[in-house]
């Protein structure tokens, strides 16, 4: 087993979630301590949170809001938000992020609210 993993980003086929569409990196390797996702945010992301997961939102591209816990704060380019576990959290807007998540995501740690 090496010390490293790659991807590419830009090769990993996006998946349907609740913000819209999400390329996943790591979420497969054994003992990852994060997987990193790109996440292309739809105008009308779901509110959902996680029980065990804690959520880094870097924004790329775009801007809009981020609805945490019911309170809305502005967004743009460079701005990194990071969500704990339990806080019910949506983007609005349309834009592109940047995702790490701690640890690795887990499709059963998923909850619409």
């Amino acid at each position: 087993m090496s010390g490293y993993e790659i991807t590419r980003l830009d090769r990993i086929e996006p998946v349907a979630c609740p913000c819209g569409f999400s390329k996943r990196a790591f979420t497969d390797v054994p003992d990852a301590p994060a997987s990193v996702h790109v996440v292309q945010i739809e105008q009308d992301a779901q509110v959902h949170y996680h029980k065990r997961l804690t959520e880094i939102y870097v924004v790329l591209e775009g801007s809009g809001h981020m609805e945490l816990d019911g309170e809305r704060v502005p967004v743009g380019p460079m701005t990194a938000v990071m969500i704990r576990p339990g806080c019910r959290h949506r983007a609005v807007g349309t834009m592109k992020i940047l995702n790490l998540v701690i640890p690795p995501f887990d499709p059963a740690d998923e909850f619409v609210a």
